[in-house]
């Protein structure tokens, strides 16, 4: 199985790069996987990283990006709430690959 090395510490995750368990997640992995997805993570990202986990933490599932882009315009405002917002922090998507830095588990249909 694959693994990731974070803090000195290796993590599974799966042949795309998807952490296999999210609860071992903390902020070395998501830069570890970041770095994996050639991204350089700024207070921006991090934003909506953490807007992503409280989601799923709070709901059980990850948000539907038209749901994650209205709470982000509730909390941060229109500017920083768009489909190209997001996609210009992450450009293979929220789904795809914001989610996979947060450690959150792999949507079906994801690679």
């Amino acid at each position: 199985m694959p693994e990731i090395a974070a803090a000195g510490r290796t993590y599974a995750v799966s042949e795309a790069g998807w952490l296999e368990d999210s609860r071992e997640w903390n902020e070395d992995v998501a830069r570890a996987i970041a770095e994996r997805e050639n991204l350089a993570l700024s207070d921006e990202h991090w934003d909506v990283i953490r807007e992503a986990r409280a989601y799923y933490e709070e709901y059980g599932v990850s948000a539907e990006p038209r749901v994650f882009m209205k709470l982000m315009k509730e909390k941060y405002g229109a500017d920083r709430s768009s489909q190209q917002y997001l996609y210009a922090l992450f450009p293979y998507g929220l789904i795809k690959q914001g989610n996979k830095i947060a450690g959150l588990p792999r949507p079906k249909g994801c690679s």
